[in-house]
């Protein structure tokens, strides 16, 4: 028989009581990091890295403490354990008297297994109300600036080691990445934030610029004596202002990649019906159609042109004549029709070999676009159809 050593037991079950807690410590590290990898809110991650670390050291109190060099003292941001009121309001100096303050200066971890005897440095009065016995303080660094430190605090007898310090700098590691990701990201926010100020800002001031070209000519048109140069002076008006009616839905839309078509192509269609004309324009659009600023100005065009055609060949009389203008998605394209209810179309009309500026800017749009447009005679009246590729055709290899 082999008698055993009476404390042999407890030994045994310090030991593996120590080693269930490494392994704890080791599962709270990789819960951080998934944390702080899933972007987590910022507010939470610090409270969560409070909690967990407290609980990996297996101490009452754990805080994080925020720079404010303005005032040269560390703010209590998030914490475990503390008092209420603590946490936003309490602080600690940030000189080099204080623990919190040596780790913050020096980088140097620090602990503290017995502050009423410490003569290194002054105990916070923080720590002697709540009645700390002893304390560990690490950096939270980042890439920047320090943040501030992370410290954990205890009421109980014991000894804070090597292993507690190893395991506390790597709660406060991946803290310190959390934290310059939320900076890089706030720099970030505030720069594209910036960047679509100024963009609103272009797209507001071409507008601007192209309505006032618009009306200028729109003036010029009624005050010119020859009624044909007139004519043509108000076309391009209009043309004008269809490009100018992008910009301003590029100033409210906030993107520049993509725009709603139907809204866009509807101010058009309202412009035309408003601009002293005997037409009155019907129009109808597909929700959710996007498109390419660039494209869209084509297509706004064509329309333009399309529509005043109508307006100035499908109905002579003086009464009112009505157009239809609609807009729907087919597959990978979008569909265009405009209608007349008017004389039709000459004899012999063919829109490749039309010799009219609005018919020749339309089919050289269109080309443009890699669409397809075509007539139709209707009973009565006559209509075009358009079927533009959602995307522009890909360019042909060079031989």
């Amino acid at each position: 028989m082999v008698e055993t050593a009476p404390d042999a037991q407890p030994s045994s079950n310090l030991a593996e009581r120590a080693l269930h807690q490494r392994i704890r410590q080791q599962e709270i590290l990789a819960e951080l990091g998934v944390s702080a990898l899933q972007g987590t809110p910022f507010p939470v991650l610090l409270n969560d890295a409070a909690r967990l670390t407290a609980e990996g050291l297996r101490a009452e109190f754990c805080k994080v403490l925020e720079h404010l060099p303005s005032e040269n003292r560390l703010i209590v941001r998030a914490g475990v354990g503390w008092d209420e009121g603590v946490i936003g309001t309490a602080s600690v100096g940030a000189d080099l008297e204080s623990p919190a303050g040596f780790a913050l200066h020096t980088g140097k971890p620090v602990i503290s297994n017995h502050l009423e005897n410490e003569q290194r440095f002054r105990t916070p009065e923080l720590l002697v109300q709540h009645g700390i016995h002893r304390a560990m303080n690490v950096i939270l660094q980042g890439d920047g600036l320090p943040f501030g430190v992370l410290e954990v605090d205890s009421r109980a007898e014991g000894e804070f080691g090597d292993q507690d310090i190893a395991f506390l700098q790597g709660a406060a590691n991946i803290l310190g990445m959390a934290i310059e990701r939320q900076r890089y990201e706030r720099r970030l926010k505030a720069a594209l934030d910036h960047q679509q100020i100024l963009l609103k800002e272009i797209n507001h001031r071409a507008k601007n610029s192209l309505q006032l070209v618009a009306s200028m000519l729109d003036l010029q048109a009624r005050i010119v004596a020859d009624p044909t140069l007139g004519g043509h002076l108000a076309e391009a008006s209009k043309r004008i202002s269809a490009v100018g009616r992008l910009y301003e839905h590029l100033s409210h839309d906030g993107t520049v990649e993509k725009i709603d078509l139907g809204a866009y192509i509807q101010e058009i269609c309202k412009d035309l019906g408003a601009s002293g004309s005997n037409c009155e324009v019907h129009f109808e659009a597909e929700n959710g159609i996007r498109f390419a600023p660039d494209r869209a100005i084509h297509l706004a065009l064509i329309v333009n042109e399309l529509v005043t055609n109508a307006c100035k060949y499908a109905y002579p009389e003086p009464s009112v004549g009505h157009i239809w203008v609609n807009i729907r998605r087919e597959a990978d394209a979008v569909s265009v029709s405009i209608r007349d209810a008017g004389v039709g179309l000459p004899a012999g009309f063919e829109i490749a070999k039309a010799k009219g500026l609005g018919m020749l800017i339309a089919t050289t749009l269109a080309a443009q676009l890699g669409a397809s447009l075509t007539s139709t005679r209707q009973n009565p009246g006559a209509g075009f159809a358009l079927l533009v590729p959602l995307e522009p055709p890909a360019p042909l290899d060079s031989a």
